[in-house]
């Protein structure tokens, strides 16, 4: 790796950089290589043994029929010479027969040979001299011809002879015929003096296995040695990219674990600000309820002694939430969501209503709240301050955004029986909600429940968290559903589904 960072420029190293290797890739590629490699070897053994064929083929041929020229020759010349011999002397035709046994005897010592034989044409008769004492009975007149008969040692040879007979007369040149592409049968016109007496026949199988077989094995061990150096070189890259790789592992690990510690520590943070968001947006309701406790202390009387207690109690549980909240973060969500509760969605949208935000003195100045409640809504296993938590900034939102001096608010809940599902929906007849702030993210979630989203003119660093805690708390805690949008004519509205 040092070593590949010194030599390569950067750019190269650059590109380099962005393609991640693994095991799996190195060993692709080893298998690829070595594949390729064998399929060439077998191509290029294929190719040689079709080369070593053809032309074993060829020199086959070629030694067949100069091995039956060389014989014919030799054959020609004693003939020559015994016709003139025999005028001299007598004894002419032992001499005759033995050198043609001789001449004839040297060509079946080749292992090739199977087959060597004289057929000479006298007359319309066909004679057979394969041996001396045949070529003399020949000469004495004494030989009988075949009759054209095909049975015995040279049946083959004559079978041929008498097929290209003619053919041999007119064109006196030699002709050979493969069978089983290894066996020639080769026939060499037989002209003593220039006279055509017939043809000379050689039945031969040259075998050359043993040197194709010493090519293929020097071959063998070439395809060996080539390809044990590459696989000795594909080992050694193998281990040092497959230790190159454990390395950049390790790396990784240790990256992938500062990672994680990071992100545990970001979401600690995160956790901890939307805490103190969360207590920061909540501590101005506190000192409302506490105004609100103190305005109802004042006001006791033996009459109206039962009714404010009620109400300060409830109060009070809200501070007591609150105080709660403070103690943690990220709190437990059974303290949330537990069957334990049974809370009455319409009895906390009322006394939200009617003992918060219609004890504001300037109530009837900026808005107007309407109620239509389901009194068949069931209850819900949700912490009623959560609930409280949830609603009251929502209809807060619709306050302090309608844009209008006078907005009417109307409440409502709805159960459908048939789905076991309830619906809470405030809507207003105010100028609506921004567009931009109703677009979705890649989450799924509408920019007005985004943190730091707000239609206020003058924007706070504490501003726009209302319909976020209230997104956060129905959605992430108590698995609602909670939407936004604009009315076709004027106004927006929030639903709130919750499937028992």
């Amino acid at each position: 790796m040092k070593f590949l960072s010194i030599t390569l420029p950067t750019h190269i190293r650059e590109k380099l950089s962005r393609y991640q290797f693994e095991i799996s890739h190195i060993i692709i590629i080893f298998i690829v290589l070595i594949s390729f490699q064998i399929a060439l070897i077998f191509l290029q053994k294929t190719t040689l043994n079709n080369f070593l064929r053809d032309t074993q083929r060829w020199f086959q041929k070629y030694y067949a029929e100069r091995l039956a020229l060389v014989a014919t020759t030799s054959v020609e010349m004693l003939f020559e010479n015994q016709q003139r011999q025999r005028v001299q002397r007598e004894g002419s035709d032992i001499t005759m027969a033995y050198a043609l046994n001789v001449i004839m005897k040297q060509q079946r010592i080749h292992r090739s040979v199977d087959d060597i034989s004289l057929f000479l044409v006298k007359g319309n008769n066909i004679y057979i001299v394969d041996s001396g004492l045949k070529l003399a009975a020949f000469f004495n007149g004494t030989l009988q011809p075949t009759h054209n008969q095909y049975t015995g040692d040279h049946e083959a040879g004559l079978r041929l002879f008498v097929t290209e007979q003619e053919s041999m007369r007119k064109n006196e040149r030699i002709l050979s015929v493969v069978t089983q592409e290894k066996t020639f049968d080769v026939l060499v016109p037989f002209v003593p003096d220039g006279e055509y007496l017939g043809v000379l026949y050689m039945r031969v199988t040259p075998d050359f296995s043993f040197l194709t077989s010493e090519i293929q094995a020097s071959f063998d061990k070439v395809f060996l040695i080539i390809t044990l150096l590459i696989l000795g070189g594909l080992v050694g890259i193998f281990i040092v990219s497959s230790r190159a790789v454990q390395e950049r592992n390790r790396v990784q690990e240790q990256l992938f674990k500062e990672h994680e510690q990071n992100l545990e520590r970001q979401i600690r943070l995160e956790k901890e600000s939307l805490f103190t968001k969360r207590i920061y947006h909540t501590h101005h309701k506190a000192e409302k309820i506490m105004g609100f406790i103190k305005e109802d202390v004042r006001k006791m009387n033996p009459h109206n002694l039962n009714e404010l207690k009620h109400r300060v109690i409830t109060y009070s549980n809200f501070i007591s939430r609150i105080i709660y909240d403070m103690k943690w973060y990220d709190q437990d969500i059974n303290t949330i969501v537990n069957p334990m509760f049974k809370t009455n969605v319409n009895a906390v949208i009322e006394f939200i209503v009617k003992h918060v935000f219609l004890r504001i003195s300037s109530k009837n100045e900026m808005f107007e709240l309407k109620l239509d409640l389901d009194p068949s809504l069931p209850l819900v296993h949700v912490n009623e301050f959560t609930v409280w938590e949830i609603l009251e900034p929502l209809i807060q939102n619709s306050i302090d955004h309608c844009g209008v001096p006078f907005v009417t608010i109307k409440i409502k809940t709805y159960h459908d029986k048939q789905t076991d599902i309830s619906y809470i929906t405030i809507e207003d007849n105010g100028n609506g909600i921004a567009p931009e702030l109703l677009e979705v993210n890649e989450n799924g979630v509408k920019k007005l429940f985004l943190e730091h989203e707000t239609t206020k003119k003058l924007y706070s660093v504490h501003s726009g968290y209302g319909c976020y805690i209230a997104h956060q708390l129905a959605v992430g805690k108590c698995g609602w559903h909670l939407d936004a949008e604009n009315l076709p004519g004027k106004g927006c509205r929030f639903t709130i589904v919750i499937q028992h």
